[in-house]
């Protein structure tokens, strides 16, 4: 049984901090048809409520007090106080935006709009446009900050490539081949390497960033999707949406060395703080699925909202 919030938020909420006052890092998933974002416990694995929040909510992050959200249907980023357990603010961006990011020092965000084949920089945490930037590929999904703050990497569903964009200069200088419908993105901690998921053509791209090329390809399931980086840096994960499936990829040797089977149509992930567990959405199942990073094996399917798009943990 779950509590509906943001009525009961608070309650919920002091009831997920220890004694000691440390707070377990919780799991934030946007759910696109149930226009909600589901909360979960990632020690008890318990779903404690859910957020009321937009029409359509995909792309998420999660920064100090704050969620913030695309809502492919408004157009608009939604911005989330986590304490009041409700949204304080709607800023139109564009029409159909997807992936949104915080970048490494929390003040600014990347919102990849797909009608507008651009990505959208803001001011966080209020939210203020700074720029508005053209990228080639068409429909981008994700626009991901490298470790040190310096590019961001875009994805786009009408590509072959990664479009790189500087941020300090607010403009486009690169694009990496990769193959057809590049999806997620993840950089290792150190910023070296960068891992795109193509879908159409089911493999990993392994980029170096120094280069701007690709270095090696790694064959994944079906359809891959979601990437998610473990912070020590030595595996990565793809979510692969028709097996369904998540494989760990081993850092060093380019190699998958686990799949685990997961819910139906799995999408974006993420990982503990600590590096124990991965999360991953299951759109078509309502769930997302928890790994066990030291043996592997799934440890829960927690129900969520309908539709979950990814998750951010904090």
């Amino acid at each position: 049984m779950y509590l509906r919030l943001p009525k009961l938020l608070l309650a919920v909420l002091s009831c997920a901090f220890s004694a000691a006052g440390l707070a377990a890092p919780l799991a934030y998933v946007p759910n696109e048809k149930s226009a909600s974002v589901s909360i979960i416990d990632t020690v008890t694995e318990r779903r404690l409520g859910d957020i009321p929040v937009g029409q359509r909510p995909r792309g998420i992050a999660a920064g100090e007090g704050r969620l913030y959200l695309t809502d492919g249907k408004s157009g608009s980023v939604l911005i989330v106080d986590t304490v009041a357990g409700k949204q304080i603010a709607t800023l139109r961006v564009g029409d159909s935006p997807e992936g949104i990011s915080l970048s490494p020092d929390g003040k600014l965000l990347a919102v990849a709009v797909e009608d507008d084949n651009s990505v959208v920089l803001l001011a966080a945490p209020q939210g203020v446009e700074l720029a508005r930037i053209k990228v080639q590929g068409k429909n981008p999904e994700h626009a991901v900050f490298s470790p040190d703050g310096r590019w961001l990497y875009v994805s786009a569903e009408e590509a072959e490539q990664v479009d790189v964009i500087d941020v300090a200069a607010r403009q486009q200088v690169a694009s990496i081949p990769v193959g057809k419908r590049p999806r997620g993105i993840g950089f290792l901690p150190d910023g070296s390497r960068a891992y795109v998921a193509s879908e159409m053509t089911g493999k990993v791209y392994v980029i170096d960033v120094a280069g701007r090329r690709v270095i090696a390809e790694i064959t994944a399931g079906q359809y891959p999707a979601g990437i998610a980086v473990h912070p020590d840096g030595k595996r990565v994960f793809v979510s692969n949406g028709r097996d369904p499936s998540v494989m760990a990829i081993d850092v060093a040797s380019n190699t998958v060395v686990a799949t685990v089977e997961v819910g139906k149509r799995p999408w974006n992930m993420a990982i503990t703080p600590d590096g124990s567990k991965l999360y991953v959405a299951n759109g078509r199942s309502a769930t997302v699925s928890v790994i066990a990073m030291g043996n592997y094996k799934r440890l829960a399917d927690i129900d969520v909202g309908e539709l979950p798009w990814g998750v951010s943990i904090r």
